[in-house]
């Protein structure tokens, strides 16, 4: 399965919650968060609230261990394991940060599935403290989508990984107002499982025509599961059809063989 490629939205997706919301509500920073959020974008204000929280005497290792214990249905880490074991390559487009991402992945046990994360970059810097930075630096200049938050349009991101896959399928997998715009991009070929009863999936409600790929809706880790395996299955099935139908082998036998292909005896 080598020619299907999952890329997966990470909060409300991989895990049940989402990850910025859970660091700052376990750390205790909930209020100064609600206060902040009218003045700065989100992706601008969790840097601001990682400089809130060092200032308040927390460490890497304490936010670490809240990453360890955020919610994740029980069926997420075997379907994500059973997709990589049956060749998919397993790619993340989030906006959340590769900080946050690899921490909880790596604790789950399955950061080596994913050849890919797009994200915005989050680091530790020699103070000690956590910075989180735009995927896309609105600073400089726009991506010039109005669709998506001005630190990451997704579907700028899909559009690259299609220019590098050529003709393989991608599965998309999301909940968020942010994964529209990504959903918008993918083909005829393509398939989109959408967050039922979630943005996207209210977005795509409203004029479900503008999506070119086959949908697929999930409720919870169980359907994501299944429904996921069972689009890789049809794929697999679809594609064995199309090698046994393009790519018979005949028998001929020894005595039609010419001379120079004849087993010798």
């Amino acid at each position: 399965m080598a020619e299907t490629v999952v890329i997966f939205d990470f909060d409300k997706t991989i895990i049940d919650v989402d990850s910025d919301n859970w660091v700052i509500d376990e750390l205790g920073f909930t209020d100064l968060f609600n206060q902040l959020l009218p003045t700065m974008p989100w992706n601008s204000l969790m840097d601001k609230m990682m400089e809130e929280i060092h200032s308040n005497g927390k460490t890497i290792e304490d936010i670490v261990e809240v990453l360890k214990r955020i919610p994740i249905h029980p069926r997420i880490v075997p379907a994500i394991k059973s997709v990589h074991a049956l060749g998919c390559e397993l790619r993340i487009v989030s906006d959340a940060n590769m900080f946050f991402i690899e921490a909880i992945l790596k604790h789950l046990g399955i950061r080596e599935y994913f050849s890919e994360i797009n994200t915005n970059p989050g680091f530790v810097d020699e103070e000690g403290r956590l910075r989180i930075c735009p995927f896309h630096d609105f600073t400089q200049s726009s991506h010039g989508c109005n669709l998506c938050p001005p630190n990451m349009c997704k579907g700028k991101v899909i559009e690259r990984i299609q220019e590098s896959l050529g003709k393989k399928k991608i599965i998309y997998l999301g909940d968020g107002i942010g994964d529209y715009c990504p959903s918008l991009k993918l083909t005829e070929t393509d398939y989109l499982m959408p967050r039922k009863n979630y943005p996207v999936w209210d977005l795509i409600s409203r004029n479900p025509m503008v999506i070119k790929a086959e949908m697929h809706e999930w409720i919870d880790g169980e359907d994501f599961e299944r429904i996921l395996l069972e689009i890789i299955a049809g794929i697999s099935v679809s594609i064995d059809h199309l090698f046994s139908a393009d790519c018979k082998l005949q028998t001929i036998p020894i005595s039609a063989m010419p001379k120079a292909l004849s087993v010798p005896h």
